[in-house]
């Protein structure tokens, strides 16, 4: 959750008085929740009032999802994110740019420098590497 999300959340809380259970976004109705055919209803009343397209709700999470995954780059973090039992799904989202692969591989430059246990010096000098026209580095020995 962001630190937005978390914030307006905490003030609802407050203002509530800190109960212990409860719903977030309680309504006059039997259950003590806004629910789904509520939810359906003022979102098509919200659509026709902002003169926005129609869209299903859904794709809001869908919307999310997505640009975590592209922001992220990482499905085991997207899959407990969302709540989801196996990176299956996440799979759906997560698709790393070209520049996000290069500069994930990047960053690993550091890693490769050093020594081994052996003592032998590890990684390669710049000399060593050329970029293809793709933008890949290639080590050349």
């Amino acid at each position: 959750m962001t630190a937005r999300v978390k914030k307006l959340l905490e003030e609802r809380w407050e203002v509530a008085g800190k109960p212990l259970e409860g719903w977030v976004w309680s309504a006059p109705s039997k259950s003590g929740h806004i629910e789904p055919c509520s939810l359906k209803k003022q979102h098509k009343k919200a659509l026709k009032l902002s003169k926005v397209r129609q869209f299903v709700l859904y794709s809001l999470r869908h919307t999310f999802m997505t640009r975590l995954g592209a922001s992220c780059g990482d499905p085991w973090k997207l899959a407990r994110i969302a709540g989801w039992s196996s990176i299956a799904m996440s799979s759906r989202y997560v698709h790393p740019s070209q520049d996000s692969i290069i500069d994930a591989m990047e960053r690993m430059t550091g890693h490769s420098e050093g020594t081994s246990r052996g003592g032998h010096k590890t990684g390669h000098s710049a000399e060593e590497s050329q970029i293809t026209a793709e933008g890949e580095k290639l080590l050349t020995f």
